[in-house]
């Protein structure tokens, strides 16, 4: 089966999900062209369990392929606003057979503006992937039964403001910090493959007012405690990653 893994590396996952690409399977790159860099090509080919071989290679495809390197199990991808952030995280889940993309973000109801932007992520996302909005994020990641992609830790953190009322009432933000606990004991303790999603927001001027102060320090350490928890952390900039 020919497919054109850089150009929609889900349809691997998809093929994986009904069973017609299993772990002995060869799943091998040819006909290569210019669209990703050598070392970039490398390394999307091992996040998604693929290889590339020399011109000529003669492949037994009756030995089983060497088992692939299992992923790092929690991930944070930060980055900037549109640093390309999102798409490396669906990039590192695209080969998964099951995926569970957790949205964290407003619908967009009444602001067309966001509606394009939110409808652009639904287009993007592959059908097979399963969808849930929502803010109860601890909640999620801790009754998950496959990989998640979380998108993302900045939306969820301004939702838990809205919750709170803690936007101009300082008092309320001891609520947000008892979700941001629980978010980081969840991330803790899971079991299942989690790539999450945040803003650096450590780069930009002092916000003038005090409530973006307080969500900036907030999302800011909500940032350094998931990182501390995971095996894997990369800063995404102009869509070249940063490993941490």
């Amino acid at each position: 089966m020919l497919v054109d893994l850089m150009g929609d590396p889900f349809v691997l996952g998809d093929l994986r999900r009904r069973g017609l690409v299993t772990s002995s399977t060869h799943v091998i790159a040819v006909g290569l062209d210019h669209r990703v860099r050598p070392e970039e090509l490398d390394r999307r080919l091992a996040l998604w369990g693929a290889r590339a071989v020399p011109d000529g290679t003669v492949l037994d495809t009756a030995v089983t392929p060497e088992p692939t390197p299992a992923p790092a199990r929690r991930t944070l991808l930060l980055g900037g606003s549109r640093s390309g952030k999102s798409a490396e995280a669906e990039l590192r889940l695209a080969a998964e057979p099951h995926v569970t993309y957790v949205a964290t973000g407003p619908s967009g109801h009444g602001d067309p503006e966001w509606a394009a932007r939110v409808a652009a992520h639904r287009a993007r996302r592959p059908a097979h992937w399963a969808v849930e909005e929502t803010t109860g994020l601890a909640e999620a990641i801790t009754r998950a039964t496959t990989p998640l992609l979380v998108d993302g830790l900045g939306t969820w953190l301004a939702a838990m403001f809205d919750e709170a009322g803690a936007w101009e009432e300082p008092s309320r933000r001891d609520e947000v910090v008892r979700h941001c606990d629980e978010l980081v004991e969840a991330w803790r303790s899971t079991r299942q493959r989690v790539v999450a999603v945040s803003d650096e927001v450590g780069l930009g001027v002092v916000p003038s007012t005090s409530s973006g102060r307080a969500f900036r320090d907030l999302l800011g350490r909500l940032n350094q405690r998931v990182a501390a928890e995971s095996e894997n952390v990369a800063l995404v900039v102009v869509g070249r990653l940063l490993p941490l």
